[in-house]
Formats: C-alpha cells, structure tokens, sequence
C-alpha cells in the first residue's frame, strides 16, 4: 500500500482538531500527569465522568518514572496496595506493610486505565490562568501550548469550560498559586521539610475542594496545605488521587 503523506497529515489534524472542539467543554480537568492526576483521571473515566488530563510536558507520569534517585524502583505501603491491585500493577512485597513495584509499570498501567475509561490526553499543554465568573467558582483554565511558554512568545490563549478542575501539579501547586494571586480566599502556604509518615498520613486530610470548583491532589494539596513531602512513597499519592475523583463524582452524580 502507498503511503500518502498528506492523508497522514490530514488524519492527525482531523482527529485532534475533533476532540479539542469536543474538550471545550468538559466535565473534570486534571491538571498535571503524575500519580494522582493519572488515578484521578482514571477512577472518574471509569465513573463515567467526561475527563481532560492536561500535562505541560511531553510525557505523563511525573516523579513516578525516576522512582528513587533513578532507581525505577517505587515504594506502597499496606493502605494502598489495592489500587496496585486494581491496575493489574505487579509488586513484591519488601516487609513491615511496605511494597516494592516497578515505576515504569506504574505509570504505563494507570496511564493505560485511563485511557480504557475514555480520558482525553492533552500533553505539551500549560495551563496559564484560571476563569471565574460571577458566581466566584472556577468554571474554565485558560491553555497554551508548552512551546509557547518556554519561548516566552506572546500568543494569546485559548480557554476550556469545566464543572472542576483538579490541581495535581506535584510540589509547585501551580493553578492554586494562579488562583491564591487573584483573590484572597485561598491561601498557599507552601511544602515543608521531608517527613514520610507525616506526609502520607495527612494527605488524604489536605486532598478536598480549597475553592469552588477547584480540587487539590497529590503534592498540591500538601503544598496547599503547608504539609511535608514524604519522597518515593507513592500510596498517598494514589490514595489522594482516589479521593480527588471521590469528591468530584459525588457532585456529578451519573
């Protein structure tokens, strides 16, 4: 069969060109492909919830692939190990309620959950402002392509419509922050030092709605918070994810 680069070309452009305009309007944003972004977007695509995953990098999958020092090597612990279990993710167990899984596996099993529930990937896609109406809710994230904001070009943005936005952007909690510099209801108090037990065991706590319409997971919502960072522990990070889709579903009943 000939190959004609132009209907390659062509398809590529007609497919995405299709979801963007579907995604315009869309029922949960997660913003951010790490662990809890990935589990979030998953557990609401499974939930029947219409669902954008946007990443500002090329890849999904966060701090997950690095596993420990570029050991690709993550740690569970007991309270966790069934979402391991859920995604068909492997693991050994290394003693005292702690587990051992390959990082890679990971973030391919929970990437691949989520697109079987039939979330929409948006990756090179950095997220610069939020929309709030009148209502004081926020309802849409203003995008731009990555390349864009790397180059430092001034390209007007375009926005998409969304019932919640969940802020899983790891340690920097950028939509939080976007939103802490525009009003004075929410404030960011910023990570603390490491401290594994203490981290993991409030985070579940700090993953909740800090603004109307706007969800914290992950290391956002530790950041939020003002909470420590616990390193290549994983479970909090999937047990928060599971919480930020629990929250969401609960107020978009299918």
């Amino acid at each position: 069969m000939a190959l004609n680069e132009v209907t390659i070309s062509r398809a590529i452009l007609a497919e995405q060109s299709r979801v963007l305009l579907d995604y315009m309007e869309t029922d949960a944003a997660v913003v951010g492909g790490g662990p809890s972004g990935l589990t979030c977007a998953a557990l609401l695509g499974e939930r029947g919830i219409k669902c954008a995953l946007i990443e500002k990098k090329l890849s999904v999958g966060g701090g997950m692939w690095g596993g420990g020092m570029m050991f690709p090597r993550i740690v569970v612990q007991e309270e966790a190990r069934r979402l391991l279990d859920r995604f068909g993710i492997t693991y050994r167990e290394y003693g005292d309620g702690y587990y051992v899984a390959r990082s890679v596996e990971a973030v391919a099993k929970i990437a691949a959950a989520a697109c079987d529930a039939g979330v929409e990937f948006f990756n090179l896609t950095t997220v610069e402002d939020v929309m709030i109406r009148g209502d004081g809710k926020v309802s849409g994230l203003v995008i731009n392509w990555t390349p864009v904001d790397m180059a430092g070009l001034h390209v007007d943005p375009l926005t998409i419509a969304c019932r919640y936005t969940v802020d899983a952007t790891g340690h920097d909690a950028t939509v939080a922050r976007m939103v802490e510099r525009k009003s004075a209801r929410l404030s960011v108090k910023g990570e603390s030092f490491m401290w594994a037990d203490r981290a993991e065991s409030q985070i579940l706590q700090h993953t909740r709605e800090v603004y109307p319409g706007l969800v914290v997971a992950g290391m956002a919502a530790n950041t939020v918070a003002g909470e420590c960072r616990m390193g290549p522990i994983f479970g909090g990070m999937l047990l928060s994810g599971e919480r930020a889709a629990e929250l969401i579903a609960a107020n978009i009943p299918r």
